[in-house]
């Protein structure tokens, strides 16, 4: 019996900006139906990580595929088969919730029958932007969001089109319990229909209960992986201190 192949996997990756190594030899396997959390302090490497299985920063060495394609040789195949929140940026000031849901609809070429849904994407545009808490300001200008407003949107686009890998980086930065429900609603519902989820934080109660798989990541290097429920309670606040210092 064959093992399935990996909906992400990672080996040896490194990172460098100029003098700055990001990333310093990451290796990471994730399947689908599975969700994995990438945990640690800021600068830790996690978003640059992301970023590369997003296909929107190249490796400098090691290899990374997603969804069967390698990052390097095939971003544009990587862009398509991923929903990617970045933690920063990724939203157009000037435009509304909906416009943005339409624009990402127009380019993932989403039709009003997709995916055979006796609905098209438009109610289930709709029906994340109630469950985030959005349906109010839908026709509202994004630049007078709050910091968790554009974060519970970035997670609405991200999920809209239920990508085979779905990428949240920091999806809970600053977001209110609300958002933080929501947000692990989409972890489920996406595992639920068989999509790798992998969601990098550096709050590791929030980690442990939307993953079943984490790795720690430090100073750009990997320092561990292991299941979740070792990290549960003052003995995994412990574990997860001794392997930050």
């Amino acid at each position: 019996m064959t093992s399935p192949r990996p909906a992400v996997d990672v080996r040896a990756l490194h990172v460098r900006f100029g003098e700055v190594e990001a990333v310093a030899g990451v290796d990471l396997v994730a399947y689908a139906g599975q969700a994995t959390a990438l945990l640690g302090r800021n600068g830790a490497g996690k978003s640059t990580t992301m970023r590369v299985l997003a296909g929107v920063v190249p490796p400098t060495s090691g290899t990374a595929r997603v969804a069967g394609h390698d990052v390097r040789r095939e971003p544009l195949r990587v862009k398509q088969s991923v929903g990617y929140c970045p933690d920063v940026g990724g939203l157009v000031p000037r435009a509304t919730p909906w416009e943005h849901v339409q624009l990402s609809a127009r380019l993932r070429r989403l039709d009003r029958t997709w995916r055979t849904r006796p609905v098209g994407w438009e109610q289930r545009a709709r029906d994340l932007l109630e469950r985030f808490e959005l349906g109010d300001v839908a026709h509202r200008v994004t630049a007078g969001f709050s910091h968790g407003m554009g974060r519970r949107l970035s997670v609405v686009l991200a999920a809209l089109h239920e990508p085979d890998v779905l990428l949240l980086d920091e999806p809970f930065d600053g977001v209110d319990p609300i958002g933080v429900e929501a947000t692990l609603e989409v972890v489920a519902d996406a595992r639920a229909r068989g999509a790798c989820v992998l969601v990098s934080t550096h709050l590791r109660e929030l980690a442990i209960e939307a993953c079943s798989t984490v790795t720690v990541l430090r100073g750009g290097a990997q320092v561990a992986t292991l299941p979740a429920a070792d990290m549960v309670g003052e003995d995994g606040a412990r574990a997860y201190r001794g392997l930050l210092d």
